[in-house]
């Protein structure tokens, strides 16, 4: 098959620019919707960790005084604080994304031309990947690796609006 010079650029062109265009024809409520989405997967993950930490604190008060047979299996203050410091951690990532969120709703809401929020969107993406760093590290259970599996998606698919790279798996 024989093509001209002005075919290969234009067919060229197109790859290229194919893209910024899929993002650019996204409309302000189109991409306000993936926002919102985001914002509904980080309130979800937050009650899931203050209702996790109700049930420790339950579970803890529950087996106090219970004598010898309770001491079988308890962690040790090494396990503990090695627990708390992961769970410090996560609960400090998901805040700052909680923030960089309500940063970009801000400003998104009060701007015209959504692309121009692009940089609050990649502080989101950034702010993600500390959470999945968190993620990944911990043992947090089935619950918490679903509700971040919906979160994790609802920021991949806003990034890919924004023509931002996504997070990973």
């Amino acid at each position: 098959m024989f093509c001209t010079n002005s075919h290969r650029r234009a067919f060229l062109l197109t790859l290229f620019a194919a893209a910024p265009l899929s993002a650019q024809l996204m409309t302000k409520p189109q991409v306000a919707n993936l926002i919102v989405k985001v914002e509904n997967g980080v309130d979800d993950f937050e009650k899931y960790l203050e209702r996790r930490g109700e049930t420790a604190k339950n579970t803890a008060n529950s087996s106090q005084g219970q004598g010898r047979r309770a001491k079988r299996g308890t962690a040790t203050e090494a396990q503990k604080s090695n627990a708390t410091a992961r769970k410090d951690e996560l609960e400090e990532s998901l805040d700052g994304l909680n923030r960089s969120t309500n940063r970009l709703r801000r400003k998104f809401d009060g701007t015209d031309k959504w692309i121009e929020t692009k940089v609050e969107v990649e502080r989101v993406v950034d702010d993600g990947r500390k959470i999945n760093q968190a993620i990944t590290r911990g043992n947090y259970g089935s619950d918490a690796a679903r509700l971040w599996g919906v979160l994790r998606t609802g920021i991949n698919d806003l990034a890919r609006a924004y023509g931002v790279t996504p997070l990973g798996v």
